[in-house]
């Protein structure tokens, strides 16, 4: 794997080359983040609703972190170059916690789509907004109440200056292929996005001007959806992920991309940048030992062995009595060979070389690659 890479700060980029960027001198003040379990940093586990054991977060943090991964996430790894802290999840209580560098509303098993009574998580992005505006709220209540506040706390014009981050619209995808056809779930993903860009739009009606939207990864080659929906070898694409997955996905992708593009002529006096997650790791999975990576598919944590060893009875750490026998998702030796850690989440080695690949700019529109070799000092 590489070493460290040395990124630049991701708002100094955008301010000096994207088409809409306003003079304003950006210095990436603070970071608000709304997602599922990509970019959650602890905000499921605050909640109760569950729970995670080692060996998660055994790469970096030493022990579970919150993260549904063995270390860092993509948003650690850009926010870590940017020489800002990690991001204390919304429903932290406990420690201390610090938002004055921004927030974290992601949580695992969200979707964009109103929760229903069978969803992991009932913190839809409608929610996830909600609380975003009661944070804000509370936080201009409190700042004029004494200094004490202030280090713990967001100034005001953290709010319009911050950047407001978005990765979230795999599950919406991934849970419908549970109990619905393909096209129907082509057909729903226009309605999916309505509600995105509602909650969008509330978001700049509130100040904020700066959105980095991820679009949504390549589905069809998470071991949950090859173990479930890939059992026929007909399904299945030349890199064995499943093809009607990974055809949904570049629906919903597509149209997101339109819906920013939209969004940037709308939005004049703001920076919308549309960022291709899809091509990153789907060409990561294509191309792994080029990358130093062993087993593109196959899960670190898990249970059952080649070719997947994913089980969705057993999630990553747990025991459980599986036909009268006691069994164990257990870890891999070596999370780095792998990029997927428990079949449905990236590891952290895999989370770093997106996280590289996202800052090279070209996979952003707009763009930002042509200069870019003046302005990164990769370290290899």
């Amino acid at each position: 794997m590489a070493s460290k890479i040395c990124l630049l700060p991701i708002l100094t980029i955008i301010s000096i080359f994207l088409p809409h960027a306003k003079s304003i001198h950006f210095n990436l003040p603070a970071v608000f983040n709304f997602g599922d379990s990509n970019s959650d940093t602890g905000e499921l586990i605050a909640s109760g609703i569950e729970s995670l054991v080692p060996p998660n977060g055994q790469s970096y943090f030493q022990k579970p972190s919150g993260r549904y991964c063995d270390g860092r996430l993509i948003i650690d790894f850009l926010l870590d170059e940017t020489d800002l802290p990690f991001l204390n999840a919304y429903l932290d209580s406990i420690g201390l916690p610090n938002f004055r560098k921004g927030c974290n509303f992601a949580a695992a098993g969200s979707t964009i789509r109103p929760a229903t009574p069978t969803s992991v998580s009932p913190f839809s992005f409608g929610v996830q907004v909600a609380q975003f505006l009661r944070f804000k709220a509370r936080v201009l209540e409190l700042l004029p109440k004494g200094k004490k506040l202030v280090k713990y706390l967001p100034e005001e014009d953290y709010f319009e200056k911050g950047l407001y981050m978005f990765d979230i619209g795999q599950n919406d995808l991934a849970g419908a292929f549970y109990s619905k056809s393909l096209d129907q779930i082509l057909a729903s993903i226009p309605a999916i996005l309505v509600e995105f860009e509602t909650g969008i739009q509330k978001l700049y009606d509130q100040g904020a001007r700066n959105f980095w939207i991820h679009n949504t990864g390549p589905l069809g080659c998470l071991p949950q959806n090859v173990a479930k929906f890939g059992t026929d070898p007909s399904q299945l694409d030349e890199l064995g992920c499943v093809s009607q997955h990974n055809q949904a996905s570049k629906l919903f992708n597509l149209q997101l991309h339109a819906l920013c593009r939209k969004l940037q002529g709308q939005f004049s006096d703001a920076d919308v940048t549309y960022v291709d997650i899809f091509t990153i790791k789907y060409n990561l999975i294509a191309n792994y030992s080029r990358y130093g990576f062993e087993q593109p598919i196959m899960a670190c944590c898990g249970y059952g062995g080649p070719p997947l060893n994913y089980d969705s009875r057993v999630s990553c750490g747990q025991t459980k009595i599986l036909n009268g026998t006691s069994v164990t998702a257990k870890g891999c030796p070596d999370s780095t060979e792998y990029v997927s850690w428990d079949g449905i989440h990236y590891t952290e080695a895999a989370n770093q070389y997106v996280s590289s690949q996202i800052l090279t700019g070209k996979y952003s529109d707009p763009p930002f690659s042509d200069k870019m070799p003046f302005l990164l000092n990769l370290k290899f």
